[in-house]
C-alpha cells in the first residue's frame, strides 16, 4: 500500500492545481469504500481551498466550510486529469475545481476513504495517532520513554501507529536494517542510544524517500503519471536470498503481525 513518502509525494503533486481555487463539485461514482463517502463531500459546491496537508498516510484538503480527508488505502492513487478525460473503471471520486483541472482518485480495491470534518481535533481517526516521524516530537526521549516495559517486537513497535505514524512496512525494514537491529528484538530492550540512531535513521530513510518519489510500487503512480524512484535503492525489503549490502550473507525473511519481514541474519542479529 502507498507509504507515508508516497501519500507526501501525491500531496506535493497535487497541491498546486488545487490551494487557491475552487471546488465547482465533488463526483462520487461508487460510495461504498472503506467506509462510506462522507454524504458532505457530495453537497460541497463553489468552495475554495485554502490549503492542503497530511496527518500520517491521510491527505487533508482546507476548504473554508471544513476539511476534506482521504486515504489511499491498499492500491489508491490520486493525479490531476483536465475536466474532460475519459473515466476508468476504478475511478470513483473526481473533485472538479474551477481551473479545468480534477482531482481523480482511481482505487481498485476500494479499502481508501474521503471523509469530511468541520474540526480535525476532534477527527476520531486522528485522536490516537502518535507524533510525525520528522517532526521534532519523535525523538530518542520519546522513543524510550514509549518503549519502556514493550515485549512487542521491534518492527511491530515502530509500525504502530499509536508510537509513530507513517513508518510502514517497507520503512520500518530498511530502518532496521541500517540499524543492525533485528526486527524480532523485544522493544522494551531498546537502549537510549539505540533509540537515537533509530529516530535519526528513520528520519533519514524518509526523507529520502520523499526526495526521491517515493517508493515504486505496481499501485502507485505520481500525480503526473510517473512512478517513484526509491526502490531501486531498497536493501532489504523483497530481496530474500540476495546478498547482504554490507557482508554478502543471504536475506532472510519471516513473517510478523501478517507481514513480510526482510532482514540480514549476520548483520542483525537477534540478541
Amino acid at each position: 500500500m502507498p507509504e507515508l513518502p508516497e501519500v507526501e509525494t501525491a500531496l506535493r503533486g497535487v497541491s498546486p492545481y488545487l490551494k487557491g481555487f475552487t471546488i465547482e463539485k465533488i463526483t462520487v461514482r461508487q460510495p461504498k469504500l472503506r467506509w462510506a463517502v462522507s454524504p458532505e463531500l457530495m453537497e460541497l459546491k463553489n468552495v475554495k481551498i485554502l490549503d492542503l496537508t497530511r496527518r500520517a498516510k491521510y491527505l487533508i484538503i482546507h476548504t473554508e466550510k471544513g476539511y476534506i480527508i482521504g486515504h489511499l488505502g491498499m492500491s489508491g492513487s490520486v493525479r490531476i486529469v483536465p475536466h474532460d478525460s475519459p473515466i476508468d473503471k476504478h475511478d470513483h471520486v473526481d473533485i472538479v475545481m474551477n481551473n479545468g483541472k480534477l482531482l481523480r482518485y482511481n482505487d481498485p480495491r476500494r479499502f481508501g476513504a474521503w471523509l469530511w470534518a468541520e474540526n480535525l481535533d476532534e477527527f476520531h481517526l486522528f485522536l490516537k495517532l502518535g507524533p510525525e516521524p520528522l517532526s521534532d516530537e519523535f525523538n530518542a526521549d520519546y522513543l524510550f520513554k514509549k518503549s519502556r516495559k514493550k515485549s512487542t517486537a521491534l518492527k511491530t513497535f515502530l509500525m504502530d501507529n499509536a508510537v509513530v505514524v507513517g513508518v510502514g512496512n517497507i520503512y520500518a525494514n530498511e530502518s532496521l536494517f541500517l540499524c543492525g537491529l533485528h526486527p524480532l528484538k523485544s522493544a522494551g530492550n531498546l537502549t537510549r542510544k539505540q533509540c537515537e540512531l533509530i529516530v535519526d535513521t528513520i528520519k533519514t530513510v524518509l526523507t529520502k524517500a520523499i526526495e526521491q518519489g517515493g517508493t515504486t510500487l505496481k499501485d502507485f503512480l505520481q500525480p503526473d503519471g510517473r512512478p517513484g524512484y526509491f526502490a531501486q535503492e531498497l536493501l532489504v525489503y523483497g530481496n530474500k536470498d540476495k546478498p547482504c549490502p554490507k557482508c554478502g550473507t543471504k536475506i532472510e525473511s519471516l513473517v510478523i503481525g501478517q507481514r513480510n519481514s526482510y532482514f540480514c541474519p549476520h548483520c542483525q542479529k537477534k540478541k
